[in-house]
């Protein structure tokens, strides 16, 4: 596969960071996979070895990813970059933000970070993703949401309680 420049890279970078800002206004996080995605690629998230979520192709990534998992609750959330790092062999390293709704009493936002491994293919297109960011910071800031009133009851049905009892599970194990 033909090596993309700097320019190219960080160029593909900014397309996703734009269409993630707009999907945070809209709560539609789909309307962008066709354009930015390879009809053949593969996105992973790890959730600290207690779930794995890969969508194979640009129709299930809209299924899951995108999907079904941006609809349970997540609305007045938003993903902002901190970071674009481009490497070698079309791949970026991108640096972001689980951003919850609201700021905390200092003005602070209530945040935890995350990091996604992106290899684009010739066209710039992403081939393959990979997600991770730490569950356990996430479910203490999801605590932090609920007490303060802000975290939706969606969200803690459909996700938080889920994944903190996938947690409990894993730790819990001999």
């Amino acid at each position: 596969m033909p090596s993309l420049d700097d320019a190219t890279l960080r160029a593909a970078a900014d397309k996703l960071i734009r269409a993630h800002q707009q999907a945070s206004i809209d709560n539609e996080w789909t309307f962008f996979v066709d354009e930015i995605y390879a009809r053949d690629c593969v996105y992973t998230c790890e959730y600290a070895g207690v779930m794995k979520v890969v969508a194979n192709g640009s129709e299930e990534i809209k299924a899951t990813h995108y999907g079904r998992d941006m609809q349970v609750g997540w609305e007045g959330w938003t993903f902002p970059y901190m970071g674009v790092y481009t490497g070698s062999d079309n791949r970026l390293v991108t640096h972001w933000m689980n951003r919850g709704p609201g700021q905390r009493p200092d003005g602070s936002h209530y945040e935890t970070p995350g990091v996604s491994f992106i290899t684009l293919n010739e066209e710039a297109r992403i081939v393959r993703q990979f997600d991770m960011f730490d569950l356990a910071h996430q479910m203490r800031l999801c605590n932090e949401l609920d007490d303060a009133g802000l975290l939706s009851a969606a969200l803690r049905e459909n996700w938080v309680k889920p994944m903190k009892a996938r947690l409990l599970e894993q730790l819990s194990a001999n």
